[in-house]
């Protein structure tokens, strides 16, 4: 079953109405020959010049009728009587839709014809000077009040990416998420790439700082803990001692000598101590990268750690919160992520008009998409093209064609009655002189 398709542009109803006029103007004329025609016959005898003007208007009307029926049997029968080869286009609209679909895929989607029209464009400088540009006044609206175009896309952009992860399966996503992550890391030999790490750090002399940390984060813990190392060390002296109360004069002794060893440590960048952890850190670097024992524990631990389930519900509850705050990025206009997304861009299209070597890559790259778009899909589209014109009725396409050259076709009536009206008079003049 075939449908009638609007006569649509741009989203809205064309307009025939000036090819209306013209169609009028047209008949208008053929009407007014007519008219002149008859009134001039019986005035032929009285002046030579009744003769041209008679003349003219028989041929002018002739000429118009001939044009007239041409013009009309394009689309549809003329006076509604089913002369033959009439209504062309209509009839022949199947024919016609092959024929412009095949025009299309031989003259614009061969991989030849597309390839030499992408070598003359330089589509990545096109695209960063559009990306580059000033906004005009704001980031929402140019200098001529219209809606800036990138801005659009960056709306668009936070729009389709929140309409995205909202769609999305939270958990679904987050355990492919994770497996990929998972899957990766198990690919991932993390031994030799610790220990690389650790022997370039203490090259450049930057474990330094980690080991003031470390030694920080001791005398704190002992600091924290103090109450608890007593407790111990009554629970383990002699009940003599702790009788006499020596027990505490020992602890308080033993905490004063860890916390002048730390503050020793953490002050003298030549004391023993912290050779020794420079010694076991330099010893730890070699055994991940060349010690078979201390890798295969390392990849234990990597495997144990990442099939813990508390590992998996961990990442879960941070990959929601990641979406969720994305979401709310996406659809707030305040949060800054339109204009955070409008310097990105402006920053890549600098770099496509800067970089040279970026705009040949990119060209390139275009180039040969476009090409296997055409090898590929290039059947697809000229079927699309097919399929469509031959899905409208006749009033359709009669009405499509008609309102994008009636205009014109409607001066070929007028040419015809004035070019009709002067072939006239140049048979009578000849007429007359033989």
């Amino acid at each position: 079953m075939r449908h009638s398709v609007p006569l649509t542009f741009g989203g809205q109803p064309l307009t025939v109405d000036r090819a209306r006029r013209m169609r009028w103007t047209a008949t208008g004329m053929l009407v007014a020959m007519a008219v002149v025609f008859v009134s001039t016959t019986g005035l032929v005898g009285a002046h030579p010049a009744w003769g041209y003007i008679n003349a003219f208007a028989e041929a002018a009307m002739v000429g118009g009728l001939a044009d007239w029926f041409a013009v009309t049997a394009l689309f549809r029968h003329p006076l509604g009587l089913p002369i033959p080869h009439t209504a062309i286009i209509p009839e022949n609209k199947d024919r016609i839709a092959d024929t412009m679909a095949q025009f299309l895929r031989e003259n614009f989607l061969t991989p030849a014809v597309v390839a030499r029209r992408m070598s003359g464009m330089n589509v990545a400088k096109a695209a960063g000077e559009f990306l580059a540009a000033p906004s005009g006044n704001g980031p929402e609206r140019g200098a001529d009040g219209s809606i800036d175009e990138r801005s659009r896309i960056t709306s668009g952009a936070a729009e389709l990416l929140a309409e995205v992860l909202e769609s999305l399966d939270p958990d679904r996503l987050g355990n492919q998420v994770r497996a990929g992550l998972a899957g990766q890391l198990g690919k991932l030999d993390i031994a030799p790439l610790a220990g690389r790490m650790i022997e370039t750090t203490m090259a450049d002399k930057r474990h330094q700082p980690l080991i003031d940390g470390f030694v920080r984060w001791a005398g704190l813990t002992l600091e924290d803990n103090e109450e608890t190392i007593r407790d111990i060390i009554h629970q383990r002296v002699a009940g003599v001692l702790r009788w006499a109360g020596i027990d505490k004069t020992i602890s308080s002794s033993v905490l004063d000598g860890l916390y002048k060893l730390l503050a020793e440590v953490l002050v003298n960048p030549d004391h023993p101590l912290r050779g020794k952890i420079e010694e076991g850190l330099a010893k730890l670097g070699q055994d991940l990268q060349h010690d078979p024992e201390t890798r295969a524990r390392v990849e234990e631990m990597k495997r144990d750690l990442i099939a813990n389930p508390a590992v998996a519900v961990w990442w879960t509850g941070v990959w929601e919160r990641m979406r969720q705050s994305l979401i709310r990025r996406a659809r707030d206009p305040e949060s800054g992520m339109g204009e955070e997304m409008r310097n990105m861009l402006a920053e890549l299209g600098a770099a496509l008009q800067a970089d040279e070597r970026l705009q040949l890559q990119i060209n390139r790259f275009a180039r040969r998409t476009m090409v296997g778009v055409a090898t590929r899909y290039g059947d697809q589209i000229v079927r699309l093209v097919s399929e469509t014109v031959k899905r409208w009725d006749a009033t359709t396409i009669t009405a499509r064609v008609e309102g994008a050259v009636g205009r014109d076709l409607q001066f070929i009536r007028i040419n015809g009655t004035l070019v009709g009206g002067l072939v006239g008079m140049v048979l009578h003049a000849l007429s007359e002189v033989l």
